[in-house]
């Protein structure tokens, strides 16, 4: 009797994993003929009613169907596998003889493009890149730089202030500073970085920007000294070919003060609309180093004098490539920054 059970069982459970074609279908039937509640063990459980002599041949039927089970679930298992294979292979095929696709990869933003420029010039005149903190105190963004209190510069519509004391720079003058009271001479240095002022957003003003400001402390400095040195600056990023002009102005830190043009890069100073038909265009400040500043940080003005310049890496990038409105150097726009 059990061994007619058992030929049934072997035959259910063959013919069942025959027609199966999913992993899932094959855990099913093991779950069924092979497991704890599966009708092998129903039969197992029936072992007491079989006589003593007759157990042990009952026993061995039992493993070799089991065995023959197990065998079919295992080469089923393996047909599946196989099959699953090939159809993500077919689906995964690769037709080597088509042209690769083309990765994108990162492009240099035009700020970075104009700093590198800058550096280069600068490195190459014997200059030293510096970097300072833009978080600063009160001290070295103004009261070092012979800014005082009641300057409009520090009024709170025009500087983010974290205290009393700390802000956010508003120029890099300050690191400028540092290097001063480091002490070392000569001092020969351009600090380009981040700065922040409560400007509205346009076309031509940010909350926050970059400049780049320059300094050279050393004995028998003269403004003849500053004048060559921009004029040479100006030459090699605009062409050989460009001229400046100085302009009476005034800046705190500095005494004399002076505004620098340069002569049209478009029209060659003719005039064209560019330059609003002046033929030249306002790039940076600069002058000498007023004395005070040089005595606030130990430095002898009767042995030492210096010039200083700051000049806006966002001006000199619209103007290079002549863009029109400052907030696409921000928006980060693939298609407008490929261009540079």
């Amino acid at each position: 009797m059990i061994q007619n059970d058992l030929e049934k069982i072997r035959e259910a459970a063959l013919a069942r994993l025959k027609a199966a074609d999913r992993a899932d279908i094959i855990d099913a039937i093991r779950v069924e003929f092979l497991g704890k509640k599966g009708s092998l063990t129903e039969i197992l459980k029936s072992m007491k009613d079989v006589s003593k002599e007759d157990r042990p041949k009952v026993g061995q039927l039992v493993n070799d169907t089991r065995a023959a089970i197990e065998d079919a679930l295992k080469e089923r298992q393996k047909v599946i596998e196989e099959f699953m294979l090939q159809e993500k292979l077919k689906k995964e095929v690769i037709d080597v003889t088509l042209p690769a696709s083309r990765r994108k990869i990162g492009h240099l933003h035009p700020n970075t493009v104009v700093l590198e420029e800058l550096e280069r010039i600068f490195i190459g005149m014997g200059y030293e890149v510096m970097e300072g903190p833009e978080i600063e105190t009160d001290y070295y963004n103004f009261t070092a730089l012979n800014i005082p209190e009641d300057h409009p510069a520090k009024d709170e519509q025009d500087t983010f202030y974290i205290n009393g004391d700390i802000l956010l720079r508003t120029q890099t003058s300050g690191t400028q500073v540092h290097a001063m009271e480091a002490g070392r001479m000569p001092i020969r240095m351009i600090a380009p970085g981040r700065v922040y002022r409560s400007d509205a957003v346009d076309a031509t003003h940010s909350p926050t920007f970059h400049q780049v400001e320059g300094l050279v402390v050393d004995k028998g400095i003269t403004f003849a000294d500053l004048k060559g040195t921009l004029a040479e600056f100006a030459k090699q990023l605009f062409g050989e070919d460009t001229k400046v002009r100085f302009r009476p102005h005034h800046f705190p830190f500095t005494e004399p003060s002076a505004e620098m043009d340069v002569s049209c890069f478009k029209c060659g100073g003719s005039g064209c609309s560019f330059c609003k038909h002046e033929g030249w265009i306002e790039i940076l400040g600069c002058g000498m180093v007023h004395p005070h500043v040089l005595e606030m940080s130990n430095i002898d003005p009767e042995e030492y004098s210096g010039f200083a310049f700051g000049v806006g890496l966002e001006r000199i990038a619209l103007l290079k490539y002549e863009i029109d409105d400052m907030r696409l150097l921000y928006e980060n726009d693939i298609r407008f920054i490929e261009q540079f």
